[in-house]
């Protein structure tokens, strides 16, 4: 009797153990390592997330934070993020159970490069591989990686960068390899770095892309090497991750680009907004170059200066158009204006994968309106889900782009620059003043609760098991059930 009941615990306990490393496995399956999770899709594998939480409800904890718009990031027991504090650049490592700073490390900051409004010089998010080293970028000084205990591995100098808002796209981790996208007015390149030593594996020029601030995802096809999808000025493009090597691309997109994509099925969605003038029923058509010239080069030099001005559009567009910044507009910026102004703002529905020019038959379905500048798509149990910086949400079939719902945020109308994410049968919107709106999750854009964080928020939330956990001016919280 003894012995069978020897037999029948270590049956238990081998099935204990099982479940364990099951349990394991899909928690490490779909870690949120990056900008916005798993592969930047906004998803997480999750339960129990609470649907009420503010300030003074279901407050795991809450620990002071500088200022700063990159997203955290989440290891085993520690939380990334960047910050900047009295003009000095830092990451910051805290202790996932607690909140509390386990380190932090001052980055060199050899400039101070122009940014718009919106921007901060703490925006890009962390990057985590699978052993804990963390990769943190900052548009002025360049790529760092600390072991996940603070010990500093490599750093490699990078810029300065023109980019007339700021830079904004973060690094991720494909293979071996950080891989980081610097669009720009001049000179835009997507480059490769060795996750161990920090030397330059490769760098792929991009002359098309002149204004942008997408973050990539990794596209695995069943068959040869890793991918990079990397949106940008007028293309989706996708890279072999080994080489660098430009695949196939799709044309169609707007010329300044912002959202990261996500994938499903098959398919990768995609949206981007320039300016008003971008909507197809109110694109105007630039003339010519040679036809501006007769008309307004005054002084006969072949260019267009601020003293020349063609139309009140232009003026108020110069310093855009002038990509090398001399103050004058010559042919090539003016041809960059004539295609920017054909481009159309769209959320698109495109197949994945090819060889060269795919925009024909890849380009499933356009759609054009209340399309976002910021915020990127969301695409969760079946529906597609956009939210533009004015605060209007859409949902849609994704194989179709049919429209299933439109509207404002009730109790949330507000201004959107997080981009929605998604777990527990729970969608997440989360507005300029910190209103948390969730959501249904079957398209319906059905309001289940809005909580009130009273700040601004900036960063996209960061979700896994049973929290939360969301940034706002100065504050990174946990959130919770009682019970977790």
């Amino acid at each position: 009797m003894a012995s069978k009941c020897n037999w029948v615990g270590v049956g238990l306990l081998v099935t204990v153990f099982a479940m364990a490393l099951v349990a394991s496995a899909l928690a490490g399956s779909n870690p949120w390592n990056q900008f916005r999770g798993p592969n930047g899709s906004g998803v997480a594998e999750a339960g129990g997330l609470p649907l009420h939480f503010g300030p003074d409800q279901n407050v795991i904890w809450a620990a002071s934070v500088p200022s700063g718009h990159s997203s955290p990031v989440l290891g085993d027991d520690r939380i990334f993020l960047t910050a900047v504090e009295e003009e000095e650049l830092w990451t910051l490592c805290l202790d996932r159970s607690n909140g509390q700073v386990v380190w932090r490390r001052q980055a060199p900051r050899q400039r101070r490069e122009e940014l718009d409004s919106r921007n901060n010089p703490a925006s890009p998010s962390p990057a985590l591989d699978a052993a804990g080293n963390v990769y943190v970028f900052f548009a002025d000084y360049g790529l760092i990686s600390y072991t996940d205990q603070g010990q500093e591995r490599w750093r490699l100098p990078l810029g300065p960068f023109d980019n007339i808002y700021g830079m904004g796209a973060s690094p991720v981790i494909a293979e071996d390899k950080v891989l980081l996208v610097c669009d720009q007015q001049t000179g835009s390149y997507l480059i490769a770095v060795g996750q161990e030593d920090g030397k330059v594996a490769w760098k792929a020029d991009r002359p098309e892309a002149k204004s942008g601030h997408s973050t990539p995802i990794v596209y695995r096809p069943s068959s040869g090497a890793s991918q990079l999808l990397v949106p940008g000025s007028f293309q989706l493009n996708a890279y072999d991750v080994r080489s660098g090597k430009k695949l196939w691309w799709v044309n169609g997109l707007s010329f300044e680009m912002k959202s990261t994509p996500v994938m499903g099925d098959g398919m990768v969605y995609i949206n981007g907004y320039a300016t008003p003038l971008n909507q197809p029923d109110r694109m105007i058509q630039i003339a010519p170059f040679e036809q501006v010239l007769v008309e307004h080069d005054k002084d006969s030099d072949g260019k267009l200066s601020k003293q020349e001005p063609v139309d009140d559009l232009t003026k108020n567009f110069f310093d855009y158009l002038d990509l090398n910044q001399d103050g004058f507009l010559d042919q090539a910026d003016w041809q960059y204006f004539r295609a920017a102004m054909a481009t159309k703002n769209g959320m698109l529905g495109i197949r994945l994968g090819g060889s060269g020019d795919m925009s024909e038959p890849n380009l499933v379905w356009q759609y054009h309106k209340a399309v976002p500048q910021l915020p990127s798509p969301l695409l969760y149990r079946g529906v597609l889900y956009m939210i533009n910086d004015g605060g209007i949400a859409t949902s849609f079939e994704p194989t179709s782009g049919k429209e299933i719902a439109k509207g404002r945020i009730r109790g949330a109308i507000d201004k959107y620059y997080a981009s929605p994410v998604a777990a527990d049968g729970k969608v997440f919107m989360l507005s300029e003043t910190c209103k948390a709106a969730v959501l249904a999750s079957d398209g319906s854009l059905e309001v289940l609760a809005v909580n009130d964080l009273q700040s601004s928020c900036y960063a996209t939330p960061a979700i896994d098991s049973d929290r939360i956990y969301i940034r706002t001016r100065d504050k990174l919280y946990a959130f919770g059930e009682p019970s977790s």
